[in-house]
């Protein structure tokens, strides 16, 4: 039998939401090995491995539904994940039959639904806006970063670096983006948006990842990106985000910044037992 189809392999799921890409490994099963930063790089791998934009493990919470813990491609740890909260959600919705869930996260718990159009919505909690909480190296405005291009700063668990330019789609994310990951301004490192007016609470948003690269998406971005824009005025708190994957929208309501979008579930597997114990 090829052990690529060996029964004693690690079961996994592939997601994306919006076209950002996930690898969810079901880890409630007391059976399952643990997730290591070097399986993560392994299975992050586009070329050797599966790949994704971020791996997802689903353990047993006592107080949820289940806790959901985010890793990157490097085999760093992210402290949220919209999307792909809102794509485990949507497993496990369809697992329970539960219309609504409680999901634990670095963040805290997270409550999740499925809207009436077949959409999952997240509420990602509370934007973090001072600048200790994001983090940042020193004491600085967090809506204007004393940043080459006057950023803005939000944690959503988090660190987010927000640049609103004229055209989003005529930046260089690959020459940009890895520099201003490392700025020293940000000692945890940050993601990188990049966003442009289109209309009326519309915005366009292309997104560098701490620790993943240029992704067609991002959760908790978009959400930063939209709280940023409504402090500086540029729109409402209810903002339709175009990204390269699709389009999400995001509603920074008084209980939190609630992200919706659509999710899809790719295709599922067996990580060889030889990637698997890497």
């Amino acid at each position: 039998m090829d052990s690529a189809h060996s029964p004693s392999g690690l079961p996994f799921v592939k997601m994306h939401g919006a076209g950002n890409d996930f690898v969810v490994i079901d880890r409630r099963s007391p059976a399952a090995p643990e997730v290591t930063p070097a399986l993560a790089r392994v299975v992050g791998d586009r070329h050797r491995g599966v790949g994704y934009d971020q791996l997802v493990t689903i353990t047993t919470d006592p107080e949820a539904d289940a806790r959901l813990t985010f890793w990157n491609a490097d085999g760093t740890q992210a402290g949220a994940c919209g999307n792909a909260t809102r794509c485990v959600a949507q497993m496990l919705m369809a697992e329970t039959g539960k219309p609504r869930l409680t999901l634990r996260t670095a963040r805290g718990l997270l409550s999740a639904e499925e809207t009436a159009e077949g959409l999952i919505r997240v509420n990602m909690g509370q934007p973090q806006l001072d600048w200790a909480e994001i983090p940042l190296a020193q004491a600085a405005d967090t809506l204007h970063l004393p940043m080459p291009g006057d950023p803005a700063a939000v944690g959503m668990g988090n660190p987010h670096c927000i640049f609103f330019v004229e055209d989003a789609g005529a930046v260089d994310l690959a020459a940009r983006g890895p520099g201003l990951e490392h700025d020293p301004l940000f000692p945890e490192r940050t993601n990188v948006e990049f966003a442009s007016l289109l209309g009326p609470d519309r915005l366009r948003l292309r997104v560098w990842e701490r620790g993943t690269g240029i992704t067609l998406a991002c959760g908790s971005g978009t959400c930063a990106t939209a709280v940023a824009a409504a402090r500086r005025g540029l729109t409402g708190r209810k903002v339709t985000v175009e990204v390269d994957g699709g389009t999400l929208l995001v509603d920074w309501a008084e209980d939190g910044v609630w992200l919706t979008g659509p999710t899809a579930r790719v295709f599922s597997g067996l990580l060889d037992p030889a990637l698997a114990g890497a």
